[in-house]
């Protein structure tokens, strides 16, 4: 009986054992799958700093700023510098400019208006990031959507404006860009200009002839390369893709250096854009960087987190 009792007491201590071990296992691997799925999760995290701003030079970037950020953008352009140094190179010629004001009220989603120079343009417009490319999972590219209206607010004397509606055009921006490499970054994108008023052409006996397309179609692509951790090359490139019926907008180049803070982000480079509101660049542009139409510009930003 002694013998018996001690084989009960055995396997009591046994069962006992094993059930520990099995209660240590299953709470052991939930840890381990809960530090996989923490893992696959930060993965997915959206890449930080595609591009340093919601500008590169003349054109939007897939970047909207965290909820709460508001930011202010001041942007200029001088003079093309194909006279030399009789305007000292566009520096003392005709300027534009831009003061912006934009806010995110939510997450992915930035607002935003600017007042312009160039023919009094005041603008507005709304981005939103459809898909962020993920840290080493998710989505392997970012796509945003950008849109604007913009009305040209000058007195009616100094246009040729037959209808109210005359003053409005409007731009559609879709971008899709990666983050390659933590220095290099490239974006293109599918651009549509709409402007409601085109000048009427007419023949040397002044018959009418017609007037260009309200839309224009382009595509751009820009890239940035970081050489330091708070400076960088950047580069773009946009070409018309519509082919109008008396005057076809010119392309654009533009190369120049990006200097940036945690709150700051400055651009100072060579382009042969001026006008400040992209569907007017993208539908008028008549500077052309083969007769050396370039000119001086600069970006600077400044951002507030609430």
């Amino acid at each position: 009986m002694k013998w018996l009792n001690f084989h009960r007491e055995k396997l009591k201590s046994d069962a006992r054992y094993y059930l520990l071990l099995l209660v240590a296992l299953f709470i052991g691997g939930g840890g381990v799958l809960a530090q996989e799925e923490t893992a696959m999760e930060k993965d997915k995290k959206p890449v930080k700093n595609t591009f340093e701003s919601i500008w590169l030079m003349d054109n939007q970037t897939v970047m909207v700023p965290f909820k709460g950020t508001f930011e202010m953008d001041f942007q200029h352009r001088f003079g093309t510098w194909d006279k030399g140094y009789d305007d000292f190179y566009g520096v003392f010629a005709p300027s534009n400019m831009r003061i912006g004001l934009n806010y995110a009220p939510v997450e992915r989603l930035l607002l935003g208006f600017g007042f312009t120079k160039q023919d009094l343009l005041w603008d507005f417009y709304g981005k939103y990031a459809l898909l962020r490319q993920g840290r080493s999972g998710g989505s392997p590219v970012s796509v945003t959507y950008y849109g604007n209206v913009a009305v040209d607010t000058r007195k009616d004397s100094k246009t040729n404006f037959a209808e109210t509606t005359d003053k409005w055009s409007a731009f559609h921006e879709l971008m899709l860009a990666r983050k390659i490499t933590e220095s290099f970054s490239l974006q293109v994108s599918g651009n549509l200009s709409w402007v409601n008023f085109k000048e009427q052409v007419y023949d040397t006996e002044g018959v009418p002839l017609g007037r260009d397309k309200n839309a224009q179609f382009s595509a751009g692509a820009i890239a940035r390369y970081k050489f330091s951790n708070v400076m960088g090359i950047i580069v773009a490139y946009d070409h018309p893709i519509t082919d109008q019926r008396f005057v076809d907008p010119e392309p654009n180049l533009s190369i120049g250096l990006e200097m940036v803070t945690s709150s700051h982000a400055f651009q100072i480079f060579i382009g042969n854009y001026k006008s400040l509101i992209p569907q007017y660049n993208h539908s008028f542009n008549q500077n052309s960087f083969r007769d050396n139409e370039f000119l001086i510009g600069f970006n600077i930003t400044r951002l507030w987190n609430f």
